[in-house]
């Protein structure tokens, strides 16, 4: 399987390295920052008490977006991908987060897109999965996605399932 990067994005204002690994190569602090800026704005920003630690992490690929700030190496975006038959029968991405400090810059934009990209190079003609809020399904749509389920409660935030055909 070729998780391999795409093809460099420039977005406004960051310069990113993108690291993408599975959870057993990730360092104990980048794990941790993953953790911390998921429950950062999941749990405590959009409040909502749920079990983001839900089994799903540990076969999954982790695609994080780190950029250089004064303090030095930030997390700015993280998502990740879990294979085919892990949570769907296609591939899925999940957990998309932007840093408060990185969002309306276009990184949401450019994570998405280094995500498929890595998504449809290790599953070729595989079509790909989301579960979004539906709050951003016109966001998801601009990237190619369309809506396949009605609306549903996840965590008392309404969802749609997606799908992204490559």
């Amino acid at each position: 399987m070729d998780f391999s990067p795409a093809p460099a994005l420039a977005v406004a204002r960051h310069a990113l390295r993108w690291q993408c690994s599975r959870l057993p190569q990730l360092a104990p602090a980048d794990l941790y920052a993953v953790m911390a800026l998921r429950q950062q704005v999941f749990v405590v920003e959009q409040s909502c008490a749920f079990v983001d630690a839900d089994g799903f992490d540990v076969g999954a690929w982790h695609l994080l977006g780190w950029a250089e700030g004064p303090d030095g190496r930030q997390l700015a975006a993280y998502l990740r991908v879990v294979d085919p038959g892990g949570k769907y029968p296609e591939p899925s991405i999940g957990r998309v987060v932007t840093a408060p400090a990185h969002r309306r810059t276009g990184l949401g934009r450019a994570l998405m897109a280094e995500g498929i990209a890595r998504t449809a190079a290790a599953w070729p003609g595989r079509a790909i999965r989301i579960s979004a809020q539906q709050h951003l399904e016109e966001f998801y749509a601009s990237l190619g996605f369309h809506t396949v389920s009605a609306p549903y409660d996840e965590d008392g935030i309404a969802h749609v399932e997606m799908l992204h055909n490559g």
